[in-house]
Order: structure tokens, then C-alpha cells, then sequence
């Protein structure tokens, strides 16, 4: 079946997740942070992470804001940062202005233009993707940005998974589901998507029961997949 719907993690797959810590660090007086800022942006997203599939497993959610401030928080602590308090409110004020990749705004455009429809599906809550997709222009790109906040869990549930054929009355096949983390993928294509995993990293594929459709380095290729 035909692709109809482009749907898209946000963090890691069109934001990048390591610009709050790597702006800082490159600000005045910022010896400490460039130092060890890629570790740190490493660890910072590692344990967000984790933290979401512990609160999807225990059934204790709270919000992408409150797993992004108590991983930053656990990342300065084994970096040795953790006593600086303006470090710490100005890498959070900083991941609300993600920048995007650089070949986003030309991708969602070619896609738009090939007349599939764009969306984002993320465990960030609406008032945060609105900051980044703001921060990104590519608001304009997109016909909607869903968030894990509207069932209460985070990925992979399948419940997220739902949002999509709710919103555009689409069945699994035709859409292309693309993240950057190989599990969200691998959930993606167990679901029913056509999954395309952005790695970025070069990593292995994860040793889960579901692999993506596709692998890419970056997203510049995407709208042949989709056409």
C-alpha cells in the first residue's frame, strides 16, 4: 500500500538533543561544561530515556519536562556540575530551542510538496514540542505534532502508536514511521509502520523482535522512501 503519512520522532530524529549542553559550553566562562559537554549530553539523554521505559513499565508517568530536568540532573551530579544552579536553568532554558538538522526543513518541504502528510509523534509534552517546532521554523511543514501526554505513557506503548491512524484515518501500512532510537523503530515496525531508523550514531541494529524497513544516516533521503 501507498504511503500516505510521514510521521517523525522529534528529539534526536529532527531536533538535536546535544545543542542545549553544546551552546552552553561554548558561552564565556564556560571552562567546566566544555570540558566534558558531549559526555554530558550523552548522559543526559541516556537516562531520559530510561526514565520514560521505567514510568511506561510501573505505570508512573509524569511528563517529558519533569524525565528531562531529573535526567539533567543526574547528569550533572556524576559530572561534577551539579552545584552550579545557572548552569543547570540555562541548559533547560536552551532544550526548548533544539536546533533542528540541518536537512529537516528540506525534507518535510519535499515531502509536503509530493503531497504526503507530515507529523510529529513524541513523548515530549505539547508544550515543549511547541517551543522546538517554534525554535525550528518548521512549523508551516507539519500537519500536526502528537504527544504521548493525550494516553498518559510513554513509547513504545501501542497506545502512542494509536495516535496516528486516530488523527489521519490512515491504516499502519501507509504510513513511514522514522526515529533515530533503533527500539522506537523496531516498536514502530511490530506495530504495523513501514520504520525507518535515523542512525545517526552508526550503532548496531537492536537485538529486539522487530527490525526497520530502512537504515539511514540522515534524513536528505528520506522523501525517495516515501514517494
Amino acid at each position: 500500500m501507498a504511503i500516505t503519512t510521514c510521521v517523525f520522532d522529534a528529539y534526536g530524529t529532527l531536533f538535536d538533543v546535544a545543542a542545549a549542553a553544546r551552546r552552553a559550553a561554548a558561552e564565556p566562562g564556560r571552562e567546566a561544561l566544555a570540558a566534558t559537554w558531549p559526555a554530558l549530553a550523552a548522559d543526559w539523554r541516556d537516562r531520559q530515556l530510561q526514565y520514560t521505559w521505567l514510568r511506561a513499565v510501573t505505570g508512573e508517568h509524569t511528563t517529558f519536562w519533569t524525565v528531562t530536568m531529573d535526567a539533567l540532573d543526574w547528569a550533572m551530579e556524576r559530572h561534577h556540575l551539579d552545584g552550579d544552579a545557572e548552569l543547570r536553568e540555562r541548559l533547560l532554558a536552551l532544550y526548548w530551542q533544539l536546533d533542528a538538522y540541518p536537512e529537516v526543513p528540506d525534507m518535510l518541504a519535499a515531502l509536503r510538496a509530493a503531497g504526503k502528510a507530515t507529523a510529529i509523534l513524541s513523548n515530549g509534552n505539547p508544550e515543549m514540542l511547541d517551543g522546538a517546532v517554534r525554535a525550528a521554523g518548521i512549523g508551516e511543514a507539519l500537519d500536526a505534532v502528537l504527544s504521548v501526554e493525550s494516553v498518559g505513557i510513554f513509547k513504545p506503548a501501542r497506545a502512542v502508536y494509536d495516535l496516528v491512524g486516530q488523527r489521519f484515518g490512515c491504516t499502519p501500512s501507509e504510513v513511514l514511521f522514522v526515529s533515530s532510537n533503533g527500539w522506537d523503530a523496531a516498536a514502530a515496525a511490530g506495530y504495523g509502520f513501514v520504520t525507518v531508523w535515523a542512525n545517526r550514531a552508526g550503532q548496531p541494529v537492536e537485538r529486539l523482535p522487530h527490525r526497520p524497513a530502512h537504515v539511514l544516516a540522515d534524513l536528505s533521503t528520506l522523501p525517495e522512501l516515501a514517494a
